[in-house]
């Protein structure tokens, strides 16, 4: 008696070749197969409404005392917001309310701003300028 390794395999045997049909009947093409339909996905039950929480009061947010400092515009912002010296957020606005009122917005950007012989001095000759821009020409002119 013969033993067998573990883990050979034995030879396997060949089979005899199939006799080949006198004629050969064409292949019939098979309809392809119809696919299941997807199966949805069961409906999520919808959570129990929730009473909203009530609000709290929200602190009212104090402004950067930096801001509204008053400070004191040099003669050639003087001549569009005035000699007092206030905040520079009350500059800011009453720069925005001359360009609104002499209509010196661009039409095309509105981003940009056209200025008139007052600002010119004040945007140190530029004819025009960004808004972004414009905060940081008029900051120079504050003392």
């Amino acid at each position: 008696m013969a033993t067998k390794k573990a883990g050979k395999k034995a030879p396997a045997k060949k089979k005899a070749p199939a006799k080949k049909a006198a004629k050969k009947a064409p292949a019939k093409k098979k309809a392809p197969a119809k696919k299941a339909p997807a199966k949805k996905a069961p409906a999520k039950k919808k959570a129990p409404a929730k009473k909203a929480a009530p609000k709290k009061a929200k602190a009212k947010r104090k402004p950067n005392p930096a801001f509204m400092m008053p400070k004191t515009p040099s003669e050639a912002l003087a001549s569009v917001v005035g000699a007092a010296a206030q905040a520079r957020t009350e500059i800011t606005k009453k720069i925005w309310d001359y360009i609104k009122k002499n209509k010196l917005q661009d039409a095309i950007n509105k981003r940009m701003i056209n200025a008139d012989e007052a600002l010119k001095k004040v945007f140190g000759g530029k004819s025009q300028v960004s808004m972004f821009e414009m905060t940081k020409l008029v900051n120079k002119h504050l003392k």
